[in-house]
Protein backbone atom coordinates (compact mmCIF):
# COMPACT_ATOMS: atom_id res chain seq x y z
CA UNK A 1 0.00 0.00 0.00
CA UNK A 2 1.17 3.42 -0.71
CA UNK A 3 2.66 5.54 1.88
CA UNK A 4 0.63 8.64 2.85
CA UNK A 5 2.82 11.83 2.73
CA UNK A 6 1.94 15.31 5.06
CA UNK A 7 3.76 18.37 4.37
CA UNK A 8 3.23 21.23 6.63
CA UNK A 9 5.52 24.43 7.79
CA UNK A 10 7.58 24.69 10.31
CA UNK A 11 10.14 27.87 11.74
CA UNK A 12 10.04 30.95 9.11
CA UNK A 13 10.57 28.53 5.89
CA UNK A 14 11.48 25.67 6.80
CA UNK A 15 9.46 22.22 5.97
CA UNK A 16 8.45 19.44 8.18
CA UNK A 17 6.80 16.05 6.61
CA UNK A 18 5.61 13.25 7.83
CA UNK A 19 5.67 9.70 6.58
CA UNK A 20 3.13 7.64 7.82
CA UNK A 21 2.49 3.57 6.31
CA UNK A 22 -1.37 2.85 6.50
CA UNK A 23 -1.09 -0.89 7.00
CA UNK A 24 1.54 -1.08 10.21
CA UNK A 25 0.72 2.75 11.76
CA UNK A 26 4.16 3.75 11.47
CA UNK A 27 5.26 6.99 11.32
CA UNK A 28 8.47 8.86 10.33
CA UNK A 29 9.73 12.80 10.79
CA UNK A 30 12.03 13.56 8.33
CA UNK A 31 13.64 15.81 10.68
CA UNK A 32 12.45 18.02 13.63
CA UNK A 33 12.51 21.32 12.35
CA UNK A 34 10.40 22.80 15.41
CA UNK A 35 8.75 20.38 17.95
CA UNK A 36 5.29 22.35 18.03
CA UNK A 37 4.88 22.07 14.84
CA UNK A 38 5.42 18.12 14.26
CA UNK A 39 3.49 17.51 17.15
CA UNK A 40 0.83 19.26 15.95
CA UNK A 41 0.61 17.63 13.05
CA UNK A 42 0.75 14.05 14.77
CA UNK A 43 -2.21 15.46 16.29
CA UNK A 44 -3.60 16.71 13.80
CA UNK A 45 -3.70 13.34 11.66
CA UNK A 46 -3.98 11.11 14.33
CA UNK A 47 -0.55 9.61 13.42
CA UNK A 48 1.83 7.86 16.35
CA UNK A 49 5.59 8.98 15.69
CA UNK A 50 7.91 6.13 15.71
CA UNK A 51 10.80 7.53 13.79
CA UNK A 52 13.05 10.36 13.17
CA UNK A 53 15.11 10.57 10.29
CA UNK A 54 17.51 13.23 10.60
CA UNK A 55 19.14 14.09 7.03
CA UNK A 56 22.15 16.63 8.92
CA UNK A 57 23.06 18.27 11.49
CA UNK A 58 22.00 21.88 11.58
CA UNK A 59 19.52 23.44 14.25
CA UNK A 60 16.61 24.05 11.90
CA UNK A 61 16.56 20.69 11.30
CA UNK A 62 17.63 18.78 14.53
CA UNK A 63 16.05 21.73 17.55
CA UNK A 64 12.92 19.51 18.16
CA UNK A 65 14.62 16.07 18.12
CA UNK A 66 14.61 15.76 22.29
CA UNK A 67 11.20 17.26 22.74
CA UNK A 68 9.57 14.97 20.09
CA UNK A 69 11.02 12.16 21.45
CA UNK A 70 10.43 12.74 25.29
CA UNK A 71 6.34 13.09 23.87
CA UNK A 72 6.62 9.97 21.54
CA UNK A 73 9.55 7.56 22.64
CA UNK A 74 11.20 7.87 18.38
CA UNK A 75 13.92 6.16 17.34
CA UNK A 76 16.20 9.00 16.03
CA UNK A 77 18.16 7.69 12.98
CA UNK A 78 20.79 9.99 11.47
CA UNK A 79 24.35 10.31 9.71
CA UNK A 80 26.85 8.44 11.21
CA UNK A 81 29.26 10.99 10.36
CA UNK A 82 27.59 13.77 11.92
CA UNK A 83 26.44 11.53 15.08
CA UNK A 84 28.08 13.75 17.89
CA UNK A 85 26.04 16.51 16.62
CA UNK A 86 22.53 15.12 16.37
CA UNK A 87 20.74 15.28 19.27
CA UNK A 88 18.87 11.81 21.20
CA UNK A 89 20.33 10.04 17.97
CA UNK A 90 19.76 6.38 18.26
CA UNK A 91 20.96 5.02 15.54
CA UNK A 92 23.78 5.84 12.76
CA UNK A 93 23.38 5.59 9.00
CA UNK A 94 26.26 5.51 6.38
CA UNK A 95 25.82 5.69 2.16
CA UNK A 96 24.76 3.15 0.45
CA UNK A 97 22.63 1.22 3.96
CA UNK A 98 19.33 0.31 3.50
CA UNK A 99 16.82 0.55 5.91
CA UNK A 100 13.56 -0.81 6.26
CA UNK A 101 10.51 1.66 7.30
CA UNK A 102 7.25 -1.04 7.62
CA UNK A 103 7.84 -3.07 4.71
CA UNK A 104 9.03 -0.23 2.51
CA UNK A 105 13.12 -0.48 1.63
CA UNK A 106 14.76 3.51 2.19
CA UNK A 107 17.97 3.59 1.04
CA UNK A 108 20.92 5.85 2.54
CA UNK A 109 22.51 8.08 -0.02
CA UNK A 110 25.37 10.80 0.71
CA UNK A 111 25.14 13.91 -0.11
CA UNK A 112 28.16 15.65 1.73
CA UNK A 113 28.57 19.61 0.81
CA UNK A 114 25.83 21.61 2.47
CA UNK A 115 27.46 19.52 5.39
CA UNK A 116 29.88 17.02 5.49
CA UNK A 117 27.60 14.18 6.62
CA UNK A 118 24.31 14.88 4.94
CA UNK A 119 22.52 12.36 4.00
CA UNK A 120 19.53 11.57 1.67
CA UNK A 121 16.77 9.39 2.40
CA UNK A 122 15.22 7.84 -0.92
CA UNK A 123 12.22 5.35 -0.57
CA UNK A 124 12.63 3.98 -4.45
CA UNK A 125 9.89 1.37 -4.33
CA UNK A 126 7.90 4.59 -3.50
CA UNK A 127 9.62 6.42 -5.86
CA UNK A 128 10.07 9.67 -3.67
CA UNK A 129 13.19 11.05 -1.99
CA UNK A 130 14.07 12.99 1.19
CA UNK A 131 16.64 15.35 -0.09
CA UNK A 132 16.46 18.52 2.72
CA UNK A 133 19.12 20.74 2.04
CA UNK A 134 21.11 18.92 -0.79
CA UNK A 135 18.93 20.05 -3.56
CA UNK A 136 15.70 22.85 -3.59
CA UNK A 137 13.04 23.40 -5.77
CA UNK A 138 15.56 25.49 -8.70
CA UNK A 139 18.04 25.88 -5.48
CA UNK A 140 20.89 23.88 -4.16
CA UNK A 141 22.11 24.15 -0.74
CA UNK A 142 24.65 26.85 0.13
CA UNK A 143 27.82 25.20 0.83
CA UNK A 144 28.90 25.55 3.86
CA UNK A 145 31.30 22.72 5.36
CA UNK A 146 32.23 20.81 2.14
CA UNK A 147 33.42 21.42 -1.23
CA UNK A 148 32.12 22.84 -4.50
CA UNK A 149 32.68 19.54 -6.00
CA UNK A 150 31.43 17.39 -3.46
CA UNK A 151 28.06 19.63 -3.77
CA UNK A 152 28.20 19.09 -7.98
CA UNK A 153 28.88 15.33 -7.24
CA UNK A 154 25.58 15.46 -4.49
CA UNK A 155 23.37 17.14 -6.75
CA UNK A 156 23.86 15.01 -9.46
CA UNK A 157 23.47 11.86 -7.42
CA UNK A 158 19.90 13.68 -6.85
CA UNK A 159 19.36 14.57 -10.42
CA UNK A 160 20.08 10.52 -11.23
CA UNK A 161 17.62 8.98 -10.10
CA UNK A 162 14.17 8.15 -11.73
CA UNK A 163 12.44 10.96 -13.70
CA UNK A 164 9.42 10.60 -11.68
CA UNK A 165 11.01 10.43 -8.28
CA UNK A 166 8.85 13.13 -5.67
CA UNK A 167 11.24 15.40 -3.88
CA UNK A 168 10.81 16.58 -0.70
CA UNK A 169 13.32 19.77 0.30
CA UNK A 170 14.01 21.20 3.14
CA UNK A 171 12.73 24.74 2.55
CA UNK A 172 10.13 26.94 0.80
CA UNK A 173 12.68 28.80 -1.02
CA UNK A 174 11.16 28.63 -4.98
CA UNK A 175 10.03 32.11 -5.46
CA UNK A 176 13.61 33.68 -4.49
CA UNK A 177 15.48 30.93 -6.50
CA UNK A 178 13.31 31.17 -9.68
CA UNK A 179 14.27 35.40 -9.62
CA UNK A 180 17.93 34.33 -9.78
CA UNK A 181 17.23 31.19 -12.27
CA UNK A 182 15.73 33.60 -14.95
CA UNK A 183 19.42 35.55 -14.59
CA UNK A 184 21.94 32.73 -15.55
CA UNK A 185 18.95 30.73 -17.78
CA UNK A 186 16.61 33.61 -19.30
CA UNK A 187 15.76 31.78 -22.56
CA UNK A 188 14.72 28.29 -20.91
CA UNK A 189 11.30 28.16 -22.16
CA UNK A 190 10.33 25.23 -19.42
CA UNK A 191 11.89 27.58 -16.18
CA UNK A 192 9.73 30.71 -17.60
CA UNK A 193 6.27 28.49 -18.26
CA UNK A 194 7.06 27.23 -14.31
CA UNK A 195 7.74 30.09 -13.16
CA UNK A 196 4.16 31.25 -14.05
CA UNK A 197 2.90 28.02 -11.81
CA UNK A 198 5.30 29.32 -9.07
CA UNK A 199 4.02 32.87 -8.49
CA UNK A 200 0.05 31.31 -8.74
CA UNK A 201 0.99 29.10 -6.18
CA UNK A 202 2.71 30.87 -3.49
CA UNK A 203 0.38 33.72 -4.27
CA UNK A 204 -2.30 31.51 -3.01
CA UNK A 205 -0.24 30.42 0.01
CA UNK A 206 0.36 27.04 -1.32
CA UNK A 207 3.87 24.81 -1.28
CA UNK A 208 5.51 24.68 -4.52
CA UNK A 209 6.78 21.17 -3.42
CA UNK A 210 7.24 18.41 -3.67
CA UNK A 211 8.73 18.75 -7.27
CA UNK A 212 10.18 15.80 -9.37
CA UNK A 213 13.43 14.77 -10.87
CA UNK A 214 11.79 15.48 -14.83
CA UNK A 215 11.15 18.62 -13.57
CA UNK A 216 14.38 19.97 -11.96
CA UNK A 217 16.78 18.15 -14.89
CA UNK A 218 14.69 20.35 -16.88
CA UNK A 219 14.85 23.85 -15.17
CA UNK A 220 17.10 23.39 -11.79
CA UNK A 221 20.50 25.36 -12.98
CA UNK A 222 22.37 23.19 -10.74
CA UNK A 223 21.30 20.54 -12.78
CA UNK A 224 21.79 21.70 -16.40
CA UNK A 225 25.40 22.54 -15.47
CA UNK A 226 26.42 20.55 -18.55
CA UNK A 227 24.69 22.38 -21.40
CA UNK A 228 25.60 24.81 -23.46
CA UNK A 229 23.35 27.34 -22.52
CA UNK A 230 24.48 27.68 -19.18
CA UNK A 231 28.27 27.41 -20.06
CA UNK A 232 27.76 30.76 -22.37
CA UNK A 233 25.80 32.11 -19.37
CA UNK A 234 28.56 31.62 -17.20
CA UNK A 235 30.88 32.53 -19.67
CA UNK A 236 33.01 29.51 -19.50
CA UNK A 237 32.07 27.93 -23.10
CA UNK A 238 34.85 25.25 -22.76
CA UNK A 239 33.93 24.46 -18.81
CA UNK A 240 33.31 21.28 -17.38
CA UNK A 241 29.97 21.00 -15.26
CA UNK A 242 31.62 21.17 -11.94
CA UNK A 243 32.74 24.39 -13.45
CA UNK A 244 29.90 25.81 -14.09
CA UNK A 245 27.88 24.43 -11.37
CA UNK A 246 30.71 26.11 -9.13
CA UNK A 247 29.94 29.69 -11.12
CA UNK A 248 26.33 29.48 -10.90
CA UNK A 249 26.70 28.47 -7.22
CA UNK A 250 29.11 31.70 -6.28
CA UNK A 251 27.19 33.49 -7.75
CA UNK A 252 23.79 32.87 -6.19
CA UNK A 253 25.82 33.04 -3.64
CA UNK A 254 25.99 36.83 -3.90
CA UNK A 255 22.80 37.36 -6.17
CA UNK A 256 20.52 39.94 -3.84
Amino acid sequence: MALDIYLFPCLSDNYGVLVHDPVSGRTASIDAPEASAVLGALKEKGWTLSDIFTTHHHVDHVQGNLEVKAATGATITGPADEADKIPGIDKTVRDGDVIDFAGHPVKIIATPGHTLGHIVYYFENDAVAFVADTLFALGCGRVFEGTLDQMYESVSKVGALPAETQLYVGHEYTESNLRFCLTVDPTNEALIARGGEIKALRAAGKPTIPTNVAIERATNPYLRADTPELRASMNLPNGTPAEVFAAIRLAKDVFK
